[in-house]
């Protein structure tokens, strides 16, 4: 597997065609038995743990999360057409942790590159959603088949600073052509 391409260089445009070329494996297709506990969790930072001891190598971790699927039950799972092994996720599997933006206001396009490398742009496809917690505003993006990834405070900061700066009302986030409220 190659290696992602650096962000920082890369347009909106090369975003949108580099994550329309991502194909996934069908993961909502397969439906083998339950096996077990995969005796893994991923902690709300983002890092991968196996048998309590984290995974250091990214390429693992990246394969792990292409196979990884949200249950109906809101639980979460490492599924191949073989094997279903549960997997516990402390606040979302995914954590944003840069954001590219191109426009203002209306016409603002943002893009996310995850902690796996995966890249996702803020849609109606993927929405943005901010839910109050006791230590502030937590921001989520839906990434796919209802995993989310938590917004990295350094990167909410930016949002916010977008989302203050505009004259909507309730304060929130364009991109592409969809609205984000910052306040549920």
């Amino acid at each position: 597997m190659a290696p992602p391409p650096d962000f920082e260089t890369l347009t909106i445009a090369d975003i949108a065609r580099l994550a329309e070329g991502d194909r996934l494996p069908p993961v909502e297709r397969w439906h083998p038995t339950h096996c077990g506990d995969s005796e893994m969790r991923i902690a709300r930072d983002g890092t991968w743990y196996h048998q309590g001891s984290p995974i250091g190598r990214q390429a693992m971790v990246r394969a792990f999360s292409r196979i990884l699927r949200r249950e109906p039950d809101g639980g979460y799972v490492l599924v191949t057409p073989a094997e279903k092994l549960d997997i516990a996720v402390e606040d979302a599997p995914f954590v944003a942790v840069e954001m590219k933006a191109e426009g203002e206001g209306r016409d603002a396009t943002l893009a996310f590159r995850l902690n796996t490398g995966d890249l996702v742009t803020a849609s109606a496809d993927h929405p943005l959603r901010f839910v109050e917690h006791d230590d502030g505003p937590h921001p989520y993006l839906l990434v796919r088949g209802g995993l989310e990834a938590l917004v990295t405070r350094a990167v909410y900061y930016d949002l916010a600073e977008r989302a203050l700066a505009g004259d909507d009302e309730p304060p929130g986030i364009w991109s592409a052509g969809s609205f984000f409220p910052l306040i549920a």
